[in-house]
């Protein structure tokens, strides 16, 4: 929590020097702190357009904190001590255990070179395609723009630095889409999920079709989700978008689906918006504010309760309504502190949407679908919007800024810190009484 802050402190004070800006004025001190905490925070939600307000100086700062946000700074630090061959003591490990929530510290150094160094292949690979669409565009400042939105997209900030629409301008260009696609579901999938599945991949590669078999039990639960929801998603929004004038109405079958695909992909906490999200219908509304509460998977750069959460509670809700006793999935069982586990985080999750959402409307009076976009958007760190964020006056940025910074340190790290054991367990436990749910 306090590395998360100080991190947006220091960021916050970057950002409101004159030089960070475009007309060389400083900015009012609450956009430039919210500014930092969604570039922290990967979120992607701003008060002020990125292109037309901060310099180049200003936009490396914001890239950088980007770059921090996603992959943690606990992350970057070790990192750093690791490049001038500092030795990691073991409270950094431990720490560094934790970010990465591993079982045991044994290989985690190891464990953290490949994250760094995978990072930054992904995002190289990722400006590299960008730049056969960049260059030829904005010329040398494709390069830049190339590289910003490659970390943008991996970290899922959906911040850009190209125009005051996000990638509305590029709904049905094929290299953009895909690019940005990739990029954010990678970085979504989580750093676990990549090295199994190239484990697997190596250790099994003469039975292709028994490795989704020999990935572990979190591996195949974030894939298989990942791909349902994206699927699913896609669905549903080509069919309630289909006829839709402002959206996609008068598109071909091939940009429909390629619409489709991007608006199922940025709302797993990426936060590009190739149609305005406020021209959705409420149908398509409301299938995003459910994607974007779940959001990404574990370990990764996305934000949201997380898939294997999502899918935990989902088969601990029907082994109840089975009344069977254990919790199964791919044949497995899922432990009982893996249930409470993911009931806390959702329900945690739940109760800050919920407070920011009453506060937000007490301060604005948006419709209440914008206002629920807002700050589900805020707590699962997504960056999507219906064109709220502008509009908000100083007592809705501070919400959101309080929002955003709650949704990306987690409500696990939210619990721990300020959980107090007993110092003395009781011997003999209380009684048990039954109670009436439901």
């Amino acid at each position: 929590m306090l590395s998360f802050l100080v991190g947006i402190i220091l960021g916050s004070f970057l950002l409101s020097l004159p030089i960070s800006t475009v007309s060389g004025r400083s900015v009012p001190y609450v956009d430039a702190l919210f500014t930092a905490t969604t570039s922290v925070c990967v979120t992607g939600l701003v008060t002020l357009p990125t292109v037309t307000t901060w310099s180049v100086f200003g936009q490396i700062v914001i890239l950088i904190l980007i770059q921090i946000g996603g992959l943690g700074i606990i992350t970057i630090m070790s990192a750093f001590m690791i490049v001038t061959n500092r030795r990691l003591g073991l409270k950094s490990r431990v720490l560094l255990q934790d970010a990465f929530n591993l079982s045991s510290i044994s290989g985690v150094v190891v464990f953290l070179k490949k994250v760094v160094a995978g990072t930054f292949v992904v995002e190289g690979v990722g400006a590299l395609m960008y730049m056969t669409v960049f260059i030829p565009q904005y010329g040398a400042r494709g390069i830049w723009i190339s590289v910003f939105n490659s970390i943008s997209a991996f970290c899922n900030a959906g911040i850009d630095i190209m125009s005051e629409n996000s990638l509305c301008d590029y709904a049905v260009n094929p290299m953009v889409n895909i690019t940005t696609s990739l990029l954010v579901i990678l970085g979504g999938l989580g750093f676990i999920v990549w090295w199994d599945v190239i484990r697997v991949t190596k250790k099994f590669r003469s039975q292709k079709l028994k490795c989704f078999s020999r990935l572990t039990l979190h591996s195949k639960i974030a894939l298989s989700a990942t791909g349902i929801l994206l699927l699913l998603g896609a669905i549903l929004f080509f069919v309630f978008e289909y006829n839709n004038p402002l959206t996609m109405k008068n598109l071909s079958l091939f940009d429909k689906i390629q619409v489709s695909v991007f608006q199922s992909v940025t709302t797993r906490t990426a936060g590009f918006a190739s149609v305005p999200q406020q021209d959705l219908t409420n149908a398509s509304s409301v299938v995003s504010l459910v994607l974007m509460f779940i959001g990404g998977s574990p370990v990764g750069t996305a934000g949201g309760v997380k898939t294997v959460t999502f899918v935990v509670l989902i088969f601990a809700a029907l082994s109840a309504i089975k009344n069977e006793d254990e919790v199964l999935l791919f044949s497995r069982r899922i432990s009982k502190q893996a249930i409470s586990k993911a009931v806390a985080v959702i329900t945690v999750s739940f109760m800050i949407m919920l407070i920011s959402t009453v506060l937000l409307s007490a301060v604005t009076d948006a419709p209440i679908l914008d206002v629920a976009y807002e700050t589900v958007s805020a707590t699962a760190t997504v960056g999507l919007t219906r064109d709220l964020t502008p509009s908000l006056n100083i007592w809705g940025k501070v919400i959101i800024i309080f929002t955003m910074y709650l949704g990306r340190i987690g409500p696990i790290s939210l619990l721990v810190a300020f959980n107090v054991k007993n110092k003395k367990r009781n011997i003999i436990t209380d009684p048990i009484e039954d109670i009436s749910i439901g």
